[in-house]
């Protein structure tokens, strides 16, 4: 029988000084009394976190031995010694290793046959050492396969540190070039060159692309390229072809534009491949066959693949290939010698398109389950009828698969292997809420075989719905952790991603974003009305934009929930998009809205979590935070459960965690990130009566 969590009575929650701040636009007068808590460097601040996870360790101190419980269990479901399927380019075989115990991976090499000596090329575990956050943001490989270029990140601030490695002396060579974006590095083809993006390191925004020449000194590298405009993000790529690099101007589901180098000449100027423009977006690779592949929204919402001949890059001699259709939306392609491979969304799952170049049939690949997800996996090589691809469900763990399109034969590669689990144990489904305008949302289900629709049992329902981010149903090793104790965990697929099509996007941003939260919210009330569980059994999870999401619902709808979990939570809309210094603010415009637009302004006021609080009963709330986050900064998430706490009329529980020693993305190492995971299933549990 479950026994009510005792939660330390008498304890005091943290207090927090108030600074009245006046905030006046569009002749709206707002007051923020907990805006100080933004002078990161102010001692005050860091007493006042630190307070906070005391007082969290305090009241979940009767929750200690789950939590070691919960941390273990789901460790245990870890093959701690494995490896990933390697993958062939270039002559290579590349592959990354976990050894028994150990946090981070190891990436390895061997050279034409697995049968070849390994190579080491890095060791995360040893270059972690001696630091409490370490993060491998990418390696790239010269074409001539002995250089790597590769970033790293100290502090999980997303400031990186680019450096080279010389894979046959193993020396690290003594240049470094600090605040550049993680991700984006590209060598040409002489295998000497490097173009890079540099960081504004206050707003975070990559804005300018250099060349650096190996050996050189960094402050002399080349500015290539400046955007100048703030709300575009910058990346840098090299075509399928391997003939160009490319710089990508990307406003988020917006607008492209592309630029072209040709990889052999670094020192050359890059050309506009068509110039941008508002509500136009384009992605292009260049084949092997030596044309150009474009997808692209023009005329075409949910995306149409077209071509172009090499040097006739102008919108004005694309041909379409594939053209678009109303009920499917084009994700991504890939191009092979033979074939063409479409990644589709149809009905909130992503299936596989092959189209054979010569006969120009097609076909999808086939799965057994009802619900799934299939995608694309690495596919470097353009020569070749092999297809490799990821396959997984909310009951099957991910698997490596190489189909090949000419037989139509799979074999797979792996399987992750999960430790103690019985897929025979669980089962998923695919139920539709309707919203209260009619529509019908998708939401997927994940509970352990043989429940019963009593009414009567603990369900964790969790949603993103920003971005035209789609969240599609996988495997997740620790969330069986909390199936096996009865709950039913829920992804509601709401508006603002892109699981049914562009239009779930475009009813679910700017001047329509309030759907997003409606839509949760209905999800909520039918799954209640079908019996899958009720309001004293029903909690919320999301994290990020999720927690805007989260935030946003527990003011419209507080009553529904006995628990709200927000990791990482963007709750202070209005004065984080007004503030142009703050981290990524103005490359979202599009998503949330500029203030500076009366409009949009007070649109955004109407659902700001922060601005909206007001006296009323909350349910219990978990909030979690990283000190360093670079996403939503640290402050945000303090001010709102401050003012939550100074509002809430009800006796319920409002915790606030921060990790002293992370940001956006929580602890780096895959055993340290389950301790988070484990406070927050401990503190749901708890709420259920289920701590011991």
């Amino acid at each position: 029988m479950n026994q009510p969590y005792q939660w330390p009575e008498n304890i005091s929650t943290p207090t927090v000084e108030k600074k009245a701040k006046e905030f006046l636009m569009h002749g709206d007068k707002r007051v923020d009394e907990y805006y100080w808590l933004n002078e990161r460097e102010n001692p005050k601040v860091i007493d006042y976190l630190k307070a906070e996870n005391a007082y969290v360790d305090t009241m979940m101190s009767g929750t200690k031995e789950l939590q070691e419980k919960l941390f273990q269990e789901m460790k245990g479901r870890i093959k701690e010694k494995d490896e990933s399927v390697p993958v062939m380019t270039n002559g290579y075989f590349y592959y990354n290793k976990y050894d028994e115990g150990k946090q981070y991976p190891i990436f390895c090499r061997k050279k034409e046959s697995l049968d070849a000596p390994e190579e080491i090329m890095f060791d995360q575990n040893k270059m972690a050492e001696g630091h409490k956050y370490y993060s491998i943001g990418i390696i790239r490989i010269s074409d001539n396969n002995e250089l790597a270029a590769f970033t790293t990140d100290h502090v999980s601030r997303r400031l990186y540190n680019l450096q080279i490695k010389n894979l046959t002396t193993g020396e690290v060579y003594p240049e470094t070039i600090p605040n550049v974006e993680g991700g984006s590095v590209v060598w040409a083809a002489d295998n000497k060159t490097m173009f890079y993006i540099l960081q504004d390191t206050t707003t975070l925004l990559g804005y300018q692309v250099y060349r650096h020449t190996l050996g050189t000194d960094p402050g002399n590298d080349v500015l290539m390229y400046e955007e100048k405009d703030d709300r575009y993000y910058l990346d840098i790529e090299r075509t399928r072809s391997r003939k160009y690099v490319t710089i990508v101007s990307n406003m988020n589901e917006a607008s492209t534009e592309y630029r072209l180098l040709d990889a052999s000449n670094p020192t050359g100027a890059f050309k506009v491949f068509e110039p941008r423009k508002m509500d136009f977006q384009y992605h292009i690779d260049h084949a092997a066959d030596g044309k150009f592949y474009i997808l692209t929204d023009w005329d075409a919402p949910n995306f149409r693949v077209m071509t172009s001949e090499d040097g006739k890059t102008g919108k004005e001699n694309w041909k379409e290939l594939i053209p678009a259709r109303k009920d499917v939306y084009i994700a991504d392609f890939n191009t092979f010698k033979n074939h063409l491979v479409l990644t589709e969304v149809k009905d909130a799952m992503r299936q596989i398109r092959v189209i054979n170049q010569t006969s120009k049939k097609d076909e999808y690949i086939a799965f057994d389950e009802k619900v799934y997800t299939a995608g694309q996996s690495s596919n470097p090589e353009s020569n070749t009828d092999i297809l490799r691809i990821v396959y997984t469900s909310m009951t099957t763990p991910y698997t490596v698969i190489d189909y090949n399109m000419d037989t139509k034969e799979k074999t797979v590669k792996k399987q992750t292997e999960v430790i103690g689990y019985k897929k025979e144990e669980y089962e998923t489904d695919r139920i539709w809420a309707t919203a209260r305008d009619g529509v019908k949302v998708p939401v997927t289900l994940l509970y352990k075989k043989g429940m019963k629709k009593d009414g009567a049992n603990p369900l964790l329902l969790m949603a993103y719905g920003s971005y035209g981010n789609s969240i599609f149903p996988g495997f997740n090793s620790t969330v069986i952790s909390l199936v096996d104790r009865g709950f039913i965990y829920a992804i509601a697929h709401v508006r603002g991603g892109q699981e049914m099509g562009r239009t779930w996007y475009d009813n679910g941003h700017l001047l329509k974003k309030k759907n997003t939260f409606y839509d949760f919210i209905d999800c909520g009330e039918f799954l209640v009305k079908e019996n899958y569980t009720n309001s004293k059994h029903l909690y919320a999870n999301g994290g990020s934009a999720g927690g805007l999401l989260m935030g946003a619902v527990l003011n419209l709808a507080p009553e529904l929930w006995n628990g709200v979990v927000a990791e990482v939570p963007f709750v202070d809309v209005i004065t984080t998009m007004s503030d142009a210094s703050i981290p990524l603010t103005t490359g979202e415009y599009k998503e949330w809205g500029n203030p500076a637009d009366s409009s949009e302004y007070f649109y955004m006021k109407s659902y700001s979590p922060y601005d909206n609080v007001e006296a009323k009963n909350y349910p219990n709330i978990l909030v979690t935070t990283g000190l360093h986050d670079s996403q939503v900064q640290y402050f945000e998430p303090a001010k709102w459960v401050a003012k939550l706490r100074e509002f809430n009329k009800s006796k319920n529980i409002i915790l606030f965690k921060t990790n002293m020693d992370a940001g956006h993305g929580g602890a780096s190492g895959r055993f340290e990130s389950l301790r988070e995971d484990a406070l927050i299933y401990a503190f749901l549990l708890a709420l259920e009566g289920r701590a011991n």
